[in-house]
């Protein structure tokens, strides 16, 4: 059964909103328990459909999954791992299935992967990792599946074609398992990918970076379970900065990491929003002035990652004079202005990565679709600004990455309501 959202918008919200998990960070630690015969534990696991996806293809693979929705608390036993070719179903719903073919190959040696689905923000090939592999010694088959054969594997040198943050996950946890000392250089060293190194030391492994753009892996290490808890979702911890700046509310955002906030926290400064943290807890005031015109930019860590732009495409409907919003990254990432026009914005797309958002406007409620996570998000915050009411429907995309975002937005006085179509 379809579900939609019906917003009632234009009025500030309040209160305390407790920021999830990180889905970026828990997905890659699912993939890594494979590497390990030992039981392993993940707390603070948000409760969202990807990771109900993830941990269904790890069972299809034969570990034992024990997950506490409401607890947050995961536990998965890979003793009696017995597959190396993921559901091609699920993994066709999921880019992040993925990651099952580094972990397979650091464990089995061998794996056959679909290519995976996902967001439909633009092109994103397997290049890069199939490379990463074969760099390694792997040999690599592909059609309608990727069939790798990792039997001659060992520690090498792995120079990235790109700065992907999921081929460098991938690259990780393949040399993690196979014998030899391995340099990954000119990888991603974006939040989730620091986790994951973390995660593989509490599970023994001899991996560490070596500077800024080298990533040293000494593999064949065998490693044992461990417990971690995921890091807090930054790009929860931004969209909602957002949020309560566009809606002119008085919002304190629970459970940041800050030391991963720098370019939120200066592109908040950057558009005059009021707010303050104290190293756990973030708050948002109304400012006592409009807001600035701005131009942002995705870019690689510590900069903004694309993830981050569309929810400050909304705060931009709201800042005086032209903001220049540029995604370089990915071709579709714009699928939501054409909603933003709906609503009475005045926006304009210059090319596939770039748009002009004039301000401010007075945004009017509409029926809208979401197309992806992120924008999604984006037309959720938009509804809550605009005048009127707002549906959004195929929300299958927000539940994806946020965990009840309905029923947390209500407790800000929200009004918003899941209705089923």
């Amino acid at each position: 059964m379809a579900e939609q959202f019906i917003i009632r918008g234009g009025k500030p919200l309040a209160g305390r909103i407790v920021v999830a998990g990180s889905k970026n960070a828990v997905l890659p630690m699912i993939a890594a328990t494979l590497l390990t015969d030992a039981p392993c534990v993940l707390d603070n696991v948000p409760a969202i459909r990807d990771v109900e996806i993830m941990l269904s293809i790890a069972e299809g693979l034969g570990s034992k999954v024990a997950w506490d929705r409401a607890g947050h608390r995961l536990e998965i036993d890979s003793s009696q791992l017995s597959g190396t070719a993921p559901d091609e179903a699920l993994c066709r719903k999921l880019r992040g299935a993925v990651l099952f073919a580094g972990a397979l190959l650091g464990r089995t040696r061998r794996v056959a992967i679909p290519y995976p689905g996902g967001d439909a923000i633009g092109a994103r090939p397997l290049d890069t990792h199939l490379h990463a592999f074969e760099a390694l010694g792997a040999m690599v088959e592909s059609d309608t599946v990727i069939r790798i054969d990792g039997t001659a594997m060992a520690g090498g040198t792995v120079v990235m074609d790109e700065p992907s943050v999921t081929a460098t996950e991938n690259a990780i946890l393949a040399a993690v398992g196979i014998p030899g000392r391995t340099v990954i250089s000119l990888g991603a060293l974006e939040p989730h990918v620091q986790e994951l190194v973390e995660f593989l030391r509490a599970m023994g492994a001899d991996i560490g970076f070596r500077d800024l753009v080298h990533i040293e892996i000494n593999g064949g290490v065998p490693l044992h379970g461990a417990r971690h808890a995921i890091n807090p979702d930054e790009l929860e911890i931004s969209g909602f900065a957002a949020l309560a700046a566009a809606t002119r509310s008085e919002i304190t955002i629970r459970n940041i990491a800050p030391q991963y906030l720098d370019a939120v926290f200066l592109q908040l400064r950057k558009m005059g929003a009021v707010f303050s943290h104290d190293g756990k807890n973030l708050s948002i005031m109304k400012p006592a002035l409009g807001y600035k015109n701005f131009r942002i930019q995705s870019g690689l860590y510590p900069k903004l990652g694309s993830d981050h732009l569309p929810p400050f495409a909304v705060l931009a409907t709201q800042a005086r004079g032209v903001s220049l919003i540029h995604d370089w990254m990915y071709e579709n990432r714009l699928r939501y202005i054409p909603e933003l026009q709906k609503m009475g914005a005045t926006c304009e797309i210059l090319d596939p990565h770039r748009a002009l958002i004039t301000g401010p406007a007075t945004l009017a409620g509409c029926a809208m679709e979401s197309v992806d996570i992120r924008s999604g998000m984006t037309l959720v915050i938009a509804a809550l600004v605009a005048e009127g009411e707002s549906t959004i429907g195929q929300i299958e995309h927000i539940d994806r990455g946020y965990e009840k975002i309905d029923e947390r937005l209500r407790a800000l006085d929200a009004d918003i309501r899941r209705v089923e179509i």
